[in-house]
């Protein structure tokens, strides 16, 4: 479920590079796309969140990061090259920081994965953007409803 959430959230912030306020964004093509006005709701939080708290998300400014990480033998490997190149775009976007790929490396590596598919990695990117800066891994989406 944060895996759908995180998509959204990759969607909004490749709007808002196309120099689009946040509430100007329409997401009906994300209702379109099956995505509930919870999983909307709890993307556009996070980043309200994120944003008013004075977090940055690097790729907002619109400007090329400066650099990228390549896989050695061993982790290429383990980490496929679409499930790679999700994460490149995380970090592209803004949502993950040189440092922050580095972490998930590191976990996928000491975890004894054998193989890490998109579908691995779009948990792993979730888990760590929702577990981050000392959060407590809830993401609240309604009345009662939550993620954990």
């Amino acid at each position: 479920m944060q895996e759908r959430v995180v998509e959204i959230i990759l969607f909004l912030v490749n709007e808002m590079r196309s120099n689009k306020r946040l509430n100007d964004v329409d997401v009906s093509s994300l209702t379109r796309d099956g995505y509930t006005q919870s999983e909307i709701s709890s993307a556009f939080s996070w980043l309200f969140e994120r944003l008013s708290a004075g977090k940055s998300i690097a790729g907002m400014s619109g400007g090329a990061l400066a650099s990228h990480r390549m896989l050695n033998d061993a982790e290429r490997m383990v980490i496929g090259s679409e499930a790679y190149g999700y994460m490149i775009q995380c970090q592209q976007l803004g949502l993950l920081h040189n440092e922050d790929v580095e972490t998930i490396i590191e976990r996928i590596m000491m975890a004894g994965f054998a193989a890490v598919g998109l579908p691995e990695m779009k948990s792993f990117v979730a888990g760590y953007l929702f577990d981050a800066e000392g959060s407590t891994g809830q993401i609240s989406l309604g009345t009662n409803d939550t993620i954990h």
